[in-house]
């Protein structure tokens, strides 16, 4: 037996004999493998075998064959690729100008960026569709009012990445942005002093060191492109996704072995893009670009440069702001485009009626209840990753972070197939898991689910940046692996664990593509509530949903920042 191999059963002996001695700690890491195996992989699985199902007790390959081979699914795949590479390129092109604007120029008012950059946050993914309709449609304030255009077509492809584009670009503008002022001035002076100008300097090394950046934010919104379901529903027209696709076979023909077999074929979109972010971008990166930086950056202020950037920049900005802008007008709006008088009645009737105001209140709370598991386990699982060794880690780290890559429409329909249904202990009648489906819990770890990954990248970017050694001067002294997390870990990475309360919180109160699935007539959910209403012609009532859903989700951030600053200042 080699040295290496003794060292290594040595210790992972030592840390088994740590696990046994620390009950809580034993019990916590069974408990995360059994929600990220039972909510992850169990409904993934679900799907494939579904995929695979042609009749009774009887499996094979029909349905990708289907897939495959009809005319109306090939379209789709294309669709769906054409559509995200597309916006992705567009999105890249305007979020990297935001953020060189940003870090580079000197141009007053760029906190407004960072506002623009939340608004997809705190909003339905539909609303920039919706407000395109009523700019653009036949009844829009530009089309018909302006340039009285009585045929001109919003919806399908063009419509679709305009959307698109305005959704997505605050991703790649947020993941840029921080690149840019990581990149130490020195370098790019080092550059300068050596006579070559600025444009050269940003196209020989301010570039070149952005590269792994901009393929990461590239497959980023490539990812959030291809899941998308909420734009391609309201201003798809016959420009049909895979998504929108699922959702048709899956609950309007109920073919679900079309369905999940497009769903796989959508995750391994989705997957092999997630691959290459991780696992090759992620290695091209250059040292020259530090979390610190050596001095203040020179910005340009050339007024040739400055006056028609800060121009364009106020266009883009105007536009997207009135984008959003138009969702809490329209909502005092009668009949948008035909009665555009100023009323209340949408609102009148939301609060009045019981059923108008029951998706709210339960959006709300299940979106609480949510918010609240999520930051917690998410914050565990960030703990167990970096500072504890056990068998199993890798599992854990690799599912949580992969369910990033998975879209929403597939984690519907693989819970909406998986927990359909009750799971007894085999060889016995003793249930395991009752059926969930319907339920409000199937609807809650769908939206913990759905935030996980994202607190835990922020809680171990958080655990990474602090020394392990204060951890361990509380268990020395005695205390319990949940006593030290909850009383030392946790106050220590407060800020990551207060970000991630308001990720959550939006991602939730946002979700539309995952509870399509899930809804029931006990649990209607304020997303899919505003799409039965927009399928309907309803944009007033529409409208006014989405601003209060808007108003609910600023005023959770309101509060936590709130709460943000009184921790910081007592600290």
């Amino acid at each position: 037996m080699s040295s290496d191999l003794k060292l290594k059963m040595n210790h992972d002996l030592k840390n088994m004999r740590k696990l046994i001695n620390d009950p809580t700690l034993l019990l916590t890491i069974i408990f995360s493998l059994a929600t990220v195996t039972f909510f992850v992989l169990v409904p993934l699985w679900n799907i494939f075998l579904e995929s695979l199902r042609v009749g009774k007790g009887k499996f094979g390959l029909e349905n990708y064959i289907e897939s495959f081979t009809s005319s109306g699914n090939l379209e789709v795949i294309w669709n769906t690729v054409l559509l995200g590479t597309i916006t992705s390129a567009i999105s890249l092109i305007i979020g990297f100008f935001f953020a060189y604007v940003s870090v580079y120029i000197k141009i007053k008012g760029k906190r407004v960026f960072d506002f623009i950059a939340m608004l997809p946050i705190i909003s339905p993914p539909f609303v920039v569709a919706l407000s395109a309709i009523m700019l653009f449609g036949r009844q829009g304030i530009i089309t018909n009012k302006l340039l009285g255009l009585k045929s001109f077509e919003i919806y399908g492809f063009h419509g679709l990445v305009l959307v698109q584009v305005l959704s997505f670009f605050p991703i790649a503008y947020m993941m840029l942005v921080g690149l840019l002022q990581m990149i130490d001035p020195s370098v790019e002076e080092a550059a300068r002093s050596l006579g070559a100008s600025r444009f050269k300097v940003f196209m020989t090394v301010t570039l070149p060191l952005m590269v792994p950046g901009l393929a990461n934010a590239f497959l980023l919104v490539f990812i959030q492109s291809i899941a998308d379901y909420a734009n391609p529903f309201v201003i798809g027209g016959k420009f049909t996704t895979i998504a929108v696709k699922i959702f048709q076979e899956g609950v309007g023909n109920y073919e679900l072995g079309v369905a999940t077999a497009l769903s796989i074929i959508l995750l391994s979109l989705s997957i092999t893009m997630f691959t290459i972010q991780r696992y090759y971008i992620n290695k091209k990166s250059y040292v020259t670009v530090t979390g610190k930086v050596s001095r203040d950056r020179e910005l340009i202020e050339n007024r040739k440069v400055v006056i028609p950037t800060a121009i364009l920049l106020i266009l883009l900005t105007s536009f997207v702001i009135a984008m959003y802008i138009l969702i809490p007008l329209s909502s005092f709006t009668e009949i948008f485009g035909v009665r555009n008088n100023f009323t209340l009645k949408h609102y009148q009737e939301i609060f009045r009626f019981k059923n108008r105001i029951a998706p709210i209140i339960a959006t709300t709370n299940l979106s609480l209840i949510a918010t609240f598991i999520a930051s917690i386990f998410s914050m565990i699982i960030a703990f167990l990753i970096v500072r504890k060794d056990f068998p199993g880690k890798t599992f854990i780290e690799f599912t949580t972070i992969m369910a990033l890559a998975i879209p929403g429409t597939i984690i519907g329909i693989g819970y909406a197939i998986s927990y359909n249904k009750v799971y007894t202990i085999p060889f016995t009648e003793i249930t395991l898991i009752p059926t969930l489906t319907g339920t409000s819990f199937i609807i809650i770890m769908a939206f913990v689910i759905r935030s996980l990954p994202v607190g835990v990248r922020s809680g171990m970017s958080a655990l990474n940046q602090i020394d392990p050694s204060i951890e361990e001067a509380s268990t020395i002294l005695g205390a319990s692996s949940r006593q030290t997390f909850f009383k030392i870990t946790i106050p220590m990475i407060r800020e990551a664990f207060l970000s991630g309360l308001i990720y959550s919180f939006a991602r939730s109160m946002t979700l539309v593509s995952t509870v399509v699935f899930l809804i029931s007539a006990k649990w209607k959910l304020l997303t899919p509530e505003i799409m039965n209403h927009i399928d309907q012609g309803r944009i007033g009532m529409a409208s006014a949903y989405c601003t209060i859903l808007i108003i609910i989700v600023s005023a959770f951030m309101i509060i936590v920042r709130i709460l943000m600053s009184f921790t910081n200042a007592k600290k």
